[in-house]
């Protein structure tokens, strides 16, 4: 129970960061483009309790978590926030300012990643002391959630930002038959979870990346 505890409370930070921001920054740069929706529903913000879904953010991280903890079974730690509101229809160019919005997301855990990656040098050549151990978990894991949710969302499956950055690359009919996958993407993502293809996709990338930020911060 003490392992389950201090496993969640190291997470706990680099989850809800991670899940929130990334969602935030949707809203911000749809603003930027000429689409005030979530602007208009308070949702560009910093706050973390906006942007919360008591599922996605809270009970499948730590569930996750738990079952890695209690019974070995390791996984893709994986989690969401209630998603932003964007009206694509009031960009100023739709098709093309989509990629920028899509991109802001993952654009913002490959930050985040970096910003631990700092934090987890400086804790690495810092004097050992009471809570160098602490942050250099705190650390690997904001690292961690930051790559997984970077890779994820890259996949080109709409609704995940990857499939929306493929429909705005793609000319106009073979982008508007590529969104016509939307209604499916959640299943196709289960699927491919379930049946372990997620994983295989997923861990060489979130492993390179992993391995060029040790090379870039000396770690």
């Amino acid at each position: 129970m003490d392992s389950l505890i201090s496993t969640l409370a190291i997470w706990a930070l680099p989850v809800v960061l991670a899940i929130t921001l990334h969602e935030a920054a949707h809203g911000y740069v749809a603003r930027h483009f000429g689409d005030p929706t979530a602007h208009l529903a308070g949702r560009i913000t910093l706050n973390p309790l906006r942007h919360i879904d008591p599922v996605g953010t809270i009970l499948v991280p730590a569930g996750i978590l738990a079952l890695s903890s209690l019974a070995g079974a390791g996984g893709i730690l994986f989690g969401w926030a209630k998603p932003v509101p964007v009206n694509f229809s009031r960009l100023r160019n739709p098709k093309a300012d989509m990629l920028w919005v899509a991109a802001a997301g993952p654009f913002v855990n490959f930050v985040m990643a970096i910003g631990w990656a700092v934090l987890f040098r400086v804790a690495a050549t810092a004097e050992p002391g009471a809570y160098t151990l602490p942050m250099l978990k705190m650390a690997d894991a904001g690292i961690q959630i930051n790559a997984v949710l970077m890779a994820l969302n890259l996949l080109p499956i709409p609704p995940l930002d990857g499939g929306r950055i493929a429909v705005s690359l793609l000319p106009n009919r073979l982008a508007w038959q590529y969104a016509r996958l939307e209604p499916y993407g959640f299943p196709i993502l289960l699927v491919l979870l379930f049946t372990g293809v997620l994983g295989t996709l997923l861990w060489p990338l979130i492993a390179g990346f992993r391995y060029l930020l040790s090379l870039v911060f000396g770690f």
